[in-house]
């Protein structure tokens, strides 16, 4: 086993480590929670040194798991949630964790609408600043928290805080920099006028050095070799930002190709051969020059069932999931039917949404909810997906990743949704499978990202649309997009009226 590939993937809740074989079989796994923290309304941060610590743990629980030693792991690759704000100090300390879940700059980020900021902005990064995005929330931090500022030493993303760990160089690679707002695009690079627009021009020194995702950041120190179990001098390609590594461990990487994660965030992605520059449209990089990703998404997708069976149905048993699964299966849509809005954490252009069961009756159960929800989640993805579609971004399949693809019962509710086929791939942790590839990239296993997802990535199930009649699913559409486009006022009235 001296050709074992090791995915790590962090998101806002679970570190997971992967252990692959190069044929993409996987030979052993673990996952930890990690603890948030909620000082202040609308503030999501973590420990970075419990993030560290739980990184080395699943790593060394991962080669127990596979009867392997450090030495027959020849590379490692990382990702991690996109945009939130990591911080180390001046001493290269952990400083501030800030979560992709995070609203805190939603005031911010509405100023900058209003005033302008935002349409310059735009030309110069593909992107609009939003709360959680690591631009919007360092700017934050230098406006509210100064003292914080002013320690800071390092600001980068999730995944950058696991390779510091490994390698204890500072590095970022372009997915992630280019997907948080802090890159000019299509040039690829740090910007000063794009820093000036931010209002962070003194903030250059804190961004980390750019690296390709497939190539070696660094290697394995002797530290994190006594944390890990991994073998000193072990290759860590810089990796991706978790939806780029989705992406590729699902198999999308072609132009033209749509992957969709059903996770805590619900990400829609269109792989493209060049930025269709549109102000309504996100864009990120990927692992060359002539491939970018069209990115509609938010927090609105799996992390609501999350919430429903911890505090409604007080479980925490991953049989529960399975239990939610048979309560929708058994549930037939009707125009009685609740409707839900999955916006526990806003909804992308509407920080201050707010969840919603409506149209609840007395013969309402548990299932009936569920079902909401579930149909809620995909109701969020099609109203993304069509604002993708109605700028001219066309596809006619799907790959589903995420933790809501292990659903059947969603996945069908997603291709019916939707209306194309999607496929499942078999790897189920495809963020993982995703920065192995690129991992075996950086240790020379495979050419390029191509060959390695050519190798060991392959397809498990895939769904094709059943609904006949799509007249009730399209009315109920209808309905929920328009509720939330009218909820809209009153979310910022209740907002006002409170404060």
């Amino acid at each position: 086993m001296s050709r074992l590939l090791l995915g790590l993937d962090a998101g806002n809740t679970v570190v997971k480590a992967v252990l692959f074989e190069e044929t993409g079989r996987v030979v052993g796994k673990a996952a930890r929670d990690g603890r948030s923290s909620k000082p202040e309304p609308g503030h999501v941060e973590r420990e970075i040194g419990e993030l560290w610590d739980n990184a080395g743990e699943v790593i060394a629980a991962c080669l127990r798991d596979a009867g392997a030693k450090g030495a027959d792991v020849a590379a490692v690759g990382t990702a991690g949630h996109g945009n939130g704000l990591y911080l180390l100090d001046k001493q290269s300390g952990p400083l501030l964790g800030i979560q992709s879940l995070d609203t805190r700059a939603a005031e911010l980020a509405a100023e900058w609408r209003v005033d302008g900021t935002a349409d310059a902005l735009y030309p110069l990064c593909l992107q609009k600043p939003w709360p959680s995005q690591t631009a919007t929330l360092l700017a934050w931090v230098k406006r509210n928290r100064p003292e914080i500022f002013e320690r800071a030493g390092t600001a980068f993303l999730c995944k950058d805080a696991l390779t510091f760990m490994l390698t204890g160089r500072m590095v970022s690679d372009y997915s992630d920099m280019s997907g948080c707002g802090l890159m000019r695009l299509p040039q690829r690079d740090y910007d000063a006028e794009l820093l000036e627009r931010y209002g962070l021009a003194d903030a250059r020194t804190l961004l980390p050095s750019l690296v390709q995702s497939d190539a070696v950041a660094g290697t394995v120190t002797e530290q994190a070799a006594r944390r890990t179990g991994l073998a000193i001098g072990t290759p860590v390609a810089a990796g991706f930002f978790d939806i780029i590594a989705s992406a590729v461990g699902a198999g999308a990487t072609e132009p033209g190709q749509a992957a969709i994660v059903v996770g805590t965030w619900g990400i829609n992605q269109i792989i493209l051969d060049r930025p269709l520059v549109d102000e309504r449209i996100f864009h990120a990089c990927t692992w060359r020059p002539d491939r970018y990703v069209a990115v509609e998404s938010s927090a609105t997708s799996a992390v609501n069932l999350e919430w429903f069976v911890h505090e409604i149905l007080g479980d925490h048993g991953p049989e529960a999931f399975a239990r939610c699964n048979e309560l929708v299966a058994s549930v037939q849509p009707s125009a009685d039917s609740p409707l839900f809005h999955p916006f526990l954490y806003g909804s992308g252009p509407e920080p201050m949404a707010r969840a919603a069961f409506l149209g609840l009756a007395g013969w309402h159960g548990r299932a009936e909810m569920l079902h909401a929800l579930y149909e809620g989640v995909v109701f969020e993805h099609r109203r993304h997906i069509d604002r993708l579609r109605a700028n001219g971004v066309s596809f006619d399949r799907a790959v589903l990743s995420g933790g809501g693809s292990r659903s059947a019962a969603w996945c069908q509710m997603f291709a019916d949704g939707i209306g194309v086929p999607v496929t499942v791939a078999e790897c189920e942790e495809t963020g993982a499978l995703g920065v192995a590839i690129a991992a075996g990239v950086a240790a020379g296993l495979f050419q390029d990202i191509e060959a390695g997802v050519a190798q060991m990535v392959r397809a498990r199930r895939s769904f094709v649309p059943i609904c006949q009649d799509r007249t009730l699913s399209d009315a109920r559409y209808r309905l929920y997009a328009d509720l939330a486009t009218t909820l809209a006022a009153q979310w910022q009235r209740y907002r006002s009226e409170v404060a």
